[in-house]
């Protein structure tokens, strides 16, 4: 069982994710903005951070950044899933380490299970 955090402003979407990924067998804790989210994952320690991109308080590349500057949040795997295609993100996204970039329209509820146990199989 994996721990997960969830950084999703959409509260029923966060809700589908959670769902789904707890049916999966993993530990989930969703928070609804950046900077939620950004404590959430410092406090949780997760395996995986799934970052939307545009929330409130803190943006998901923002939250990236704040991880990957920190000693505890350096070597999370993180997964971006979010509604901005990738040549509308923002390029500060390219010094940062993630393992997935993912459309949310692109994306079955059934596939993210999945790209997650896929994702978390991966070594760093």
């Amino acid at each position: 069982m994996a721990k997960i955090v969830i950084a999703e402003d959409d509260q029923m979407l966060a809700e589908i994710y959670q769902t789904r990924l707890e049916l999966a067998g993993h530990e989930v804790s969703v928070a609804h903005d950046g900077l939620i989210a950004l404590n959430k994952i410092h406090e949780v320690m997760p395996d995986l951070a799934l970052l939307d991109l545009m929330m409130p308080q803190l943006s998901g590349d923002e939250v990236l950044a704040e991880m990957r500057k920190s000693d505890w949040g350096k070597d999370i795997k993180v997964i971006l899933l979010t509604n901005i295609s990738k040549a509308e993100a923002p390029n500060t996204l390219d010094d940062l380490q993630f393992e997935r970039y993912i459309v949310k329209v692109e994306l079955s509820h059934n596939q993210l299970a999945e790209i997650v146990d896929e994702t978390l199989a991966t070594s760093n």
